[in-house]
Order: structure tokens, then sequence, then C-alpha cells
């Protein structure tokens, strides 16, 4: 295992004097008032990733996506229409309001293939570009065009095959908004990797805290001890864990590890299994047989340091979609979906090349089911950590240098929060005080 000299400290963080050093104040994670604005200031404002475009491979295919974190109720229809083009509807009938696609369930997110949407309730159809095409007895209405009752849009855009919706319609762009770290991704080849591997768990955490847990490695060799064998986790606590880059553009931010090489270094700090599968928690060994994995096929925003010892790159697109990317060739994303200002569902997929055999399939397989026991262990202890800061015995807590991308993170999440009370005149005093600064 290769071993990396430990940075001074400020390093990294004094390269966004604006973060400052001090302590952070976590109120924002436990206040309820802070939470509703952070709802309609950042999940009603911002592009939010809701699938891939392997979703809908064909004209007419279609999935709902359940959007608690925009508002208590919001569902809406992503599809492709006759054109391929890929659009975005809220699930609602024009008529009386019903939920237009759904089957057994209400709640309950659905997908499938249809030539048009046809309302449960009355019947009202319409075209998959969103167009009101039929009214059951229609002569009994007074005066209704129906192009004035199509479905309503959503904004929706594509980037890499990445399908984003936006609820505000005048937000910028969506590249321009994913800015120089999207630009720099350009070109991998996500589009290879369809054999997905998808978790989701209800979280008693705020969203926040879970992203601040995938957004730093110092507890990577505490909590994740038995992860590894004896001797590789007595090492790794003894030496501690330090990545090899940092970079913040704007509100997103990225960090860049060794570890995840592909075959280890020495076999006989793995366990069995892995030796035999060729796979662990890292993803498989063995790098598939396409264009654009290799060291030298990668896009420039990866492995930026471009260190031999590279791994994995993590890159946080604010607010709540990371993207990991690893040197043997599959992909990562996880998802926060705040329900409440200490719940969130936490989504997790990952992403492979089509295996060949049954002994990639296997690699796979215990790839996923590796990485859903680490996951686990964060989710409760992220969870432990919520009831004590709720308790607000203790609101502000030091952070290291290698946590400057938490601080960036709150940074960020007050910034929007105090450019949507400016700009709506709320002042202190009617908001509870919940402006609580890092």
């Amino acid at each position: 295992m290769a071993h990396f000299p430990k940075p001074a400290a400020g390093s990294w963080t004094e390269n966004w004097p604006e973060l400052g050093t001090a302590p952070v104040d976590y109120t924002d994670s436990i206040d309820p008032e802070h939470w509703k604005l952070e709802q309609q200031a950042i999940f009603r404002k911002c592009w939010l990733n809701v699938g891939r475009v392997e979703r809908l491979p064909k004209v007419g295919s279609y999935f709902t996506r359940e959007m608690p974190s925009v508002g208590p109720g919001t569902s809406i229809i992503i599809v492709k229409d006759k054109d391929g083009v890929v659009r975005s509807f809220y699930n609602l009938c024009r008529h009386r309001g019903n939920k237009l696609v759904w089957n057994d369930y209400p709640g309950e997110e659905v997908s499938g293939a249809c030539r048009q949407f046809t309302c449960k309730y009355h019947a009202w159809r319409y075209a998959l570009n969103g167009d009101l095409t039929f009214i059951q007895q229609e002569d009994e209405f007074f005066d209704v065009d129906k192009a004035d009752y199509g479905l309503k849009p959503v904004r929706c855009e594509v980037w890499e095959g990445f399908i984003f919706v936006n609820f505000d319609d005048d937000a910028e762009p969506l590249i321009d908004y994913l800015g120089d770290f999207a630009k720099g991704l350009e070109g991998y080849p996500f589009h290879e990797m369809t054999e997905v591997y998808s978790y989701r768990s209800e979280i008693r955490a705020n969203w926040k805290l879970f992203i601040d847990a995938f957004t730093e490695f110092y507890h990577a060799p505490v909590l994740h001890m038995k992860q590894a064998v004896k001797e590789e986790a007595e090492k790794l606590a003894k030496i501690g864990f330090e990545a090899l880059h940092y970079d913040i553009k704007g509100q997103h931010s990225m960090i860049s590890s060794w570890g995840g090489m592909s075959p280890p270094k020495d076999e006989s700090m793995v366990k069995p299994i892995e030796r035999i599968l060729h796979s662990g928690l890292f993803g498989p060994w063995d790098r598939p047989d396409i264009k654009g994995v290799a060291a030298d096929e990668l896009p420039p925003a990866i492995n930026p340091s471009r260190q031999p010892f590279w791994g994995q790159d993590s890159f946080e697109f604010f607010p709540n979609f990371t993207l990991l990317i690893w040197a043997p060739g599959w992909y990562l994303t996880y998802h926060y979906w705040p329900t409440g200002v200490d719940t969130h569902i936490f989504e997790a997929s990952l992403y492979f090349v089509p295996p060949k055999n049954t002994r990639q399939r296997l690699s796979q397989e215990l790839a996923a089911v590796t990485f859903k026991e680490y996951a686990l262990q964060d989710a409760n202890t992220l969870e432990a950590t919520q009831t004590q800061v709720g308790t607000r015995a203790v609101t502000e807590f030091p952070l290291c240098d290698q946590e400057v991308l938490l601080r960036h993170l709150h940074h960020t999440a007050h910034r929007y929060v105090d450019e949507y009370k400016e700009a709506n005149g709320l002042t202190k005093a009617a908001t509870n005080g919940s402006t609580a600064h890092v």
C-alpha cells in the first residue's frame, strides 16, 4: 500500500479563505425553520438529478419521481416523447388535480411505456409532449380550449445521459450550472455502464450530515476498520488517511483519493472471497474492455493531480448529487432527498459495464453487497450524530483540513438561504433567527 505524507495544517483550507477556519455551526441541520427555507431557496431553485436516459429506452418510456424535497406531495413524470426529447411534467391532471400516473398505490413511483397518458378519474388524455388531446364529454364544459390545459411542464435538461429537472423557470441552463467540473467530465463512457445495482434507505438524519460523511476520509480508518483484513485495518488506523486532491468551483466540489487500485498491490491484504472474485469494496479489479477508462483516456477533470496511485474521484454537485468515478472502470451515484429537517431518503446506484460471464457478474454482485454494508455503517453513525446535535448542548464543532468540503457545503447552503431571504424581504425575526452562519 502506498503511503502519502501528511500535508501541513491549512494546506487545503487556506486556498478558500472565504470558508474560514473557525468551528462550524450545525444549527442548520436541526432547525425546522431553516429547513423550510432550504426547501424554497435550494431544492426549488437548483438543478436536481432524477435519473439516467437508459430508463427511457424508447418513445413513450416514462418513470415518475416523488419529490418531497421540493414540497409535500410533489410528483413528476419524466418521459421520452415521439421526437426523442426527454420531458418532465407535474404528475397532475388539469381537470380536477388527480394524480395522473400511478398504479395500485398513489405514493409509489412507477415506470413503463405508453402512447399517451390517461387520467384514471375522468379519462382526460394527454400526448407525450404534454398536450391535452381528449376531454370526456367535452361539450359539457364551458368555453374550454384544450390548448390551455396541457400538462404543466417542469424544466428538464440532459447532461452526459443524466436527466436533471429544475422547478425554477428562471434558472440558468444546466450546463452553466454544473460548471467546469461537468465540462471536464464530458466524454467519460457513462453510456457503456448500464448494469445497475440500486439501494434506497430512509435515514433519520439531516441531508447535509450524510453528505458530510462522504466528503472526507478522516473517518475511514476508524469507522470502516472491519471492511479490511486485520493487518490492513491496523495500518490505516495508525497512519490515517489523506486524500490526494480537493477542489471547489462555485457551489460544487470534488475530492480525489488513492484506493481502488486494480488489482491491489498486495493481494494477501484482502479477504479470500475478494481474491477469488477479483472484487471488493472498491469494485471489480478487472477493467472492462471499453474505450475511455484507461489512465491515458480519462477526461481532464478525473484525477486532476495526475497521481499514479489514483483510485477514485468524488464530485459533489450541489445540492444533493454525488458522482464517484473509480479507477477500475465503473461509477457510483448518491442522492440525498430531504423529507424534513432530520430525515431524508438516501439513494445509491452502482453502474458497471454489463458482465460477459458468470465470474464478472459475481464480481459486480460482491462489490454491490460490500458497498451496502459500508454505506449502512455511515448511516447508522449519522443517525447517532443527529440525535446529539439535536439536543443543542453543543452546536459548533471544529473541522480539520481534511474536512474542507464540509465547510464548503454548509457555507454554500447558507448562502442560498441568505440570498433567498434577501430577495424575499425576510428578516431574521421573521424566520425565528434561523440564520446561523458558518
